[in-house]
């Protein structure tokens, strides 16, 4: 997967991103909106273990935001076995200097679509924190549309948090 897009690149992640990756990563502002298994402080050892894995991964599912030629976020998705094997979790982050430039969402848009054509999903979803309110833009102008708010259903920074349940129906889109 590399589609060239409006305002940047999805691709493999390559082991010379490390530098850049670690840079970009570690940085508060980003972990308070992430999954405690995306490490606070980010170090060199986290970003070269997090591209192995990525590299590893059968089918890849974890890619690099480029602009230019340099990795400035990350986005990927898990999919689901069992009943569940119609749907997958999307998630993704983007260094702060690119913030409010629309790449997050062509990002996430070209994903989304990978995902439903390359493994026959019927669903894409994600479940942002209630307070990153700037994630929820991006997930509805990529077409995903409010589905639920978990009450207190994470734990972040010690602070018990509602999440907002987003979600991309390939059926409702024409894309089924």
């Amino acid at each position: 997967m590399q589609p060239a897009l409006n305002t940047c690149v999805v691709r493999s992640w390559k082991t010379s991103d490390v530098e850049a990756l670690t840079r970009y990563a570690d940085n508060r502002k980003i972990w308070l909106n992430l999954r405690d298994a995306f490490p606070h402080p980010y170090t060199k050892s986290d970003g070269r273990a997090f591209i192995r894995a990525s590299l590893r991964r059968t089918p890849e599912t974890f890619f690099a935001i480029a602009v230019g030629e340099e990795a400035v976020g990350g986005i990927g998705f898990v999919l689901h076995p069992d009943v569940e094997r119609v749907s997958a979790e999307i998630g993704y982050w983007l260094a702060e200097p690119f913030w409010g430039r629309g790449i997050a969402t062509d990002a996430l848009t070209a994903v989304t679509k990978y995902a439903i054509d390359t493994h026959k999903l019927t669903r894409v979803y994600a479940v942002p924190f209630a307070w990153n309110a700037p994630s929820c833009r991006v997930l509805e102008k990529a077409g995903y549309v409010l589905e639920a708010r978990l009450r207190n259903s994470a734990i972040k920074d010690g602070k018990l948090i509602d999440q907002m349940q987003y979600a991309f129906i390939a059926a409702d889109r024409g894309t089924a």
